[in-house]
C-alpha cells in the first residue's frame, strides 16, 4: 500500500480500529472479527502479546481485503519488524524515530502529534496523515480550531473516542477517527466477540452517517 492508496482508506472508511491486548489469540479473533463486520483499517498495537505474529496470521487470512496496520511504532526496529511481519500501513505515538524510519521508506504513516507545530512538522516530512493524540485534551472543540490555520491538513483523532465524540470529530472536520477501548473493550484480552461485533456496527452506523452528512 502507498500513501494515496492509505488516504482513499481513511476517506472512505472514516475509522481505525485499534486491538491491542493482552491474548495473541483473542487479539487475532478481535481483528478478524472486526473486518468480518466492515471495519476496514484495523491497527495492531507493537504493545499487544506477539504483536508481530498476530500481524502476520491477520495479513494472511485477509490477503489485500482488509491491509492490517501496525500501531505504536516508537523505533526503526519497530517499523522494521511490523513491516517484515506483514504490516502495510504503520502509526506513531510522536515524531520520533518510527516516524522518521517510515518517512525515509515512503511507507504509509499516521503521525501521532497534538500541537500546531508537531501536526505541520509530520506534514511536511512525510506523514500521510496526523494522528490527533491524545485527542481527548482538547476535543472537538481542538480539532475545529487547529484546522482553521490547517484547512487541508488530513487529521485522525486518537484517545477516549466514543461513538458521540466520534460524530463530532467527524463534523469538525477529521479524515476519520481512531477507535480502541471503545470499541474493541476487553475483546483482545479474551472477552465479549459478540459485544464487539455490536459495537462496531454501531460505530459503522455512525461514521457512515457522518459521511452521508459531509
Amino acid at each position: 500500500m502507498d500513501a494515496p492508496s492509505f488516504t482513499a482508506h481513511l476517506r472512505r472508511d472514516r475509522l481505525v480500529a485499534i486491538v491491542r491486548g493482552r491474548d495473541a489469540e483473542a487479539s487475532l479473533r478481535a481483528v478478524l472479527a472486526l473486518v468480518e463486520e466492515g471495519v476496514g483499517l484495523v491497527e495492531v498495537s507493537l504493545t499487544t502479546a506477539d504483536a508481530a505474529g498476530v500481524i502476520a496470521r491477520a495479513a494472511r487470512e485477509l490477503g489485500g481485503d482488509a491491509p492490517v496496520g501496525a500501531g505504536t511504532v516508537v523505533s526503526r526496529d519497530d517499523l522494521l519488524r511490523a513491516r517484515d511481519a506483514g504490516a502495510r500501513w504503520f502509526v506513531t505515538p510522536a515524531l520520533g524515530p518510527g516516524f522518521e524510519a517510515a518517512a525515509e521508506q515512503r511507507l504509509p504513516v499516521l503521525a501521532g502529534a497534538f500541537t500546531p507545530t508537531e501536526a505541520l512538522t509530520a506534514t511536511t516530512r512525510g506523514a500521510t496523515a496526523v494522528k490527533l493524540f491524545p485527542a481527548s485534551l482538547g476535543g472537538p472543540a481542538y480539532l475545529a480550531a487547529l484546522r482553521d490555520p490547517f484547512p487541508d491538513m488530513p487529521v485522525v483523532p486518537v484517545g477516549g473516542v466514543d461513538a458521540a465524540a466520534a460524530a463530532a470529530y467527524l463534523a469538525a472536520g477529521a479524515l476519520a477517527v481512531g477507535v480502541g477501548g471503545p470499541l474493541v473493550a476487553d475483546a483482545a484480552h479474551g472477552g465479549d466477540l459478540t459485544a464487539l461485533r455490536r459495537r462496531a456496527r454501531e460505530f459503522l452506523a455512525v461514521v457512515g452517517r457522518a459521511g452521508e452528512a459531509s
